[in-house]
């Protein structure tokens, strides 16, 4: 019956995709409760790579249901491609495995166009988005004009509707000096709609009809509690909740059903996009921390390919996530790169205005002049790739683990010291 929740802890990228991979295991469904195609979540399984932007990573598992719930905002051309990647790398993808919610959002090439122009336009305060819609397309559902998923079933009503929608979008489009081809948009999206009409169901019944006969779900998140429209650092933040009380609303289910909250956080700090970031190092740390490209195990985004800003974990914004989402556990991610470090940092509070903070501020003005006050623990040099249970890590690494479940007052259960599914230390 129980629903185990999974949430990013940080500003998104965490590998939450691996965490929700791990549990599928267990589970009949897992569903999808915010966000769009900015989402990126790779798994790796063996010499395979199965990257997910829209699609839930469960459905790499046999009799698992994935579910979109009506939280997202979804590009129907991107789930169209997504879909027939996965059945290239041999993924079963069918209507009795994948389910969208009727009541879903449809990003349309107008919300891109003007993501891009709002992007350009803001120049140095640009948010960073992935210039993928989904900005605009949540602000029509909340404006209470936009298309939704379950209109693609009558495709006449369907194709009415979306013209009407990118002729008004073409009106304030034009006054940029821009706008999208109308007719060839409504021909390409229908093409679409007629592949995934069979996947539009009632999602938010199906999950609780599901949920009272006993079945395992569940709900994972898209990008991360500090990029939460609510709870982040307004305005560079995304435009959904990627927190706890998003996937009740992105799903259409009650609390009562929730016994498991999992939050998934790096053992250092990263970013992408604009937004304060205290701990970010422009240094030889932040350059180690991210790596090359070479690897998709650095850091650089799965959607975008840009490189992430990193630095040191912060305890100040991670304390924050778990009194937010109320985790009642911890997954550490990407404990493997620590190695090599003759000391590690964790920021512990800031120091504002000559003022010890031990809370994130409110205010972005007062969190941009935030310095990190760091305590320096001992690293280790040991390759941390086989280890599988607490006694393969070195003490310096078991005391890492140990501090910063100590500090953020919720217990680390899970910590992956790999890209591959196996790479993975269970506490």
């Amino acid at each position: 019956m129980p629903i185990s929740i999974i949430v990013g802890a940080q500003w998104g990228d965490e590998g939450k995709g691996r965490f929700v991979d791990l549990l599928a295991r267990e589970a009949e469904v897992v569903a999808r409760f915010s966000g769009g195609d900015n989402a990126g979540h790779t798994v790796a399984v063996g010499d395979k790579l199965y990257k997910m932007h829209l699609i839930p990573s469960g459905i790499l598992h046999e009799g698992v249901v994935a579910i979109m719930g009506n939280g997202m905002v979804i590009n129907p051309l991107s789930l169209v491609a997504e879909i027939d990647r996965l059945r290239e790398q041999g993924v079963n993808v069918t209507p009795d495995n994948l389910l969208i919610s009727a009541r879903a959002h449809l990003i349309t090439p107008a919300h891109i166009e003007l993501d891009k122009i709002r992007e350009r336009a803001s120049g140095a305060e640009a948010i960073g988005t992935t210039l993928r819609g989904i900005g605009p397309a949540y602000h029509d559902k909340v404006g209470r004009c936009g298309v939704r998923i379950g209109e693609m079933i009558q495709l006449e009503d369907f194709a009415y509707s979306l013209r009407q929608s990118l002729q008004h979008a073409n009106q304030s489009l034009s006054l940029q000096g821009a706008a999208v081809d109308v007719e060839a948009s409504v021909a390409a999206y229908t093409r679409a709609a007629e592949r995934l009409q069979p996947f539009i169901y009632d999602t938010a019944l199906y999950l609780n009809q599901r949920l009272s006969q006993g079945a395992r779900v569940i709900a994972e998140g898209a990008q991360g509690t500090l990029l939460d429209v609510d709870h982040g650092s307004y305005p560079y933040v995304t435009s959904s909740s990627p927190t706890a009380g998003g996937a009740l609303t992105g799903l259409g289910v009650g609390p009562r059903y929730v016994d498991r909250v999992l939050g998934i956080a790096k053992a250092f700090s990263t970013r992408v996009g604009g937004g304060p970031m205290p701990t970010e190092d422009h240094g030889v740390v932040g350059q180690r921390l991210r790596g090359t490209g070479e690897n998709f195990w650095d850091e650089y985004g799965t959607t975008t390919g840009r490189p992430r800003r990193c630095g040191w974990l912060d305890l100040v914004m991670l304390r924050y996530a778990a009194v937010v989402n109320g985790f009642s556990e911890l997954a550490l991610t990407k404990l493997d790169v620590l190695s090599g470090f003759e000391q590690v940092g964790v920021c512990v509070a800031y120091e504002i205005d000559g003022e010890r903070w031990e809370t994130p501020p409110t205010s972005n003005a007062q969190l941009e002049r935030a310095n990190p006050i760091y305590d320096m623990l001992p690293g280790w040099s040991e390759d941390l790739s086989q280890a599988r249970c607490l006694q393969d890590l070195p003490r310096a690494a078991r005391a890492y683990v140990d501090y910063v479940a100590q500090a953020c007052g919720v217990p680390i259960t899970m910590v992956s010291v790999g890209p591959e599914r196996s790479q993975l230390v269970v506490l």
